[in-house]
């Protein structure tokens, strides 16, 4: 039976978050959704891959595609990847919301203007964090400098964190969407699998409990991801470049491991709503997140 043959054409198509590391993309994206989707942290290149999330409404489908931050430095063959693996996903979407934050302005932001400018695509700028603006005067003369810069679709002003206009900001998205049939059935939202979401979650745990410079030197690859009943075993394996970053992330008789693990798996829980049996190592790994082959058996490549 052929899903899309008996349903009726609605608004249907793909939004790209796209936009400088840490501007809060990944949190818009949980909260268009309803539900975490992307893992979120306070430190810059959380997000690593391209991530769909998709939202079902009666009268639209919107897919949002959760990407890399574009920065314009990129001394490590990671750092070339996370840009191209953004700079990819404008090529084949409907609508680009250009996520910046509050009232900063950064050569990056500028950097991602550049390239959006290239596109026939319609853009509109979302200014996220409105809700850390102290003083809101400022708010519309930074609207206006902006909207100098581009002819953007639409310039609406947010806040992902309290969900503050988000309403309008999907009314406006959903308007420049073409007419379709849906593209995902109704239980799907995400194309994502249980075995990413799951490295995910432990990565999302290293890069919040560890210090300055260690989380970007880490990466999470699933060993092993077995259901028995209402039980599911996950083995992760954790790799760092150093063997000084192994005995950062392991700490003093394993209490770091251990915390990662224990919230690691309780977000799992809650997620796939299960119990989990989560199992870590950590490995060293020289140099892999500036070697293009080790990247790619890592699972970081264009898809």
């Amino acid at each position: 039976m052929n899903f899309e043959s008996d349903i009726a054409e609605i608004n249907c198509g793909f939004v790209a978050l796209v936009g400088r590391p840490n501007v809060g993309k990944s949190t818009l994206l949980n909260r268009l959704i309803g539900q975490k989707i992307s893992i979120v942290s306070q430190r810059p290149q959380t997000t690593r891959h391209r991530i769909l999330g998709i939202h079902h409404r009666d009268d639209a489908q919107i897919i949002y595609v959760d990407t890399p931050g574009l920065h314009s430095k990129t001394p490590k063959a990671m750092n070339r990847y996370l840009n191209r693996a953004a700079a990819t996903v404008l090529e084949d979407v409907d609508v680009v919301a250009f996520v910046v934050e509050g009232i900063r302005w950064t050569p990056d932001d500028e950097f991602v203007l550049e390239k959006l400018k290239r596109l026939d695509t319609p853009v509109i700028l979302v200014i996220n964090k409105i809700d850390k603006v102290r003083d809101k005067s400022l708010l519309l003369p930074h609207i206006a400098s902006l909207s100098e810069k581009y002819a953007f679709a639409d310039v609406i002003p947010v806040s992902a964190a309290k969900g503050t206009q988000l309403d309008a900001l999907e009314e406006a998205f959903k308007s420049l969407l073409p007419m379709s049939p849906p593209l995902f059935p109704d239980e799907q939202v995400t194309d994502r699998s249980e075995r990413f979401m799951a490295a995910e979650l432990v990565r999302e745990q290293l890069m919040r409990t560890l210090g300055q410079e260690v989380p970007y030197a880490t990466t999470v690859e699933i060993e092993a991801f077995e259901r028995e009943g209402r039980l599911l075993k996950v083995a992760a394996l954790i790799w760092v470049e150093r063997s000084g970053q192994k005995t950062i992330v392991i700490g003093r008789q394993g209490q770091v491991l251990k915390r990662v693990g224990k919230s690691a798996r309780e977000a799992m829980e809650g997620l796939f709503d299960c119990r989990v049996y989560l199992q870590l190592w950590v490995k060293v790994r020289e140099g892999w997140s500036d070697d293009e082959r080790a990247l790619q058996s890592l699972g970081y490549f264009e898809e």
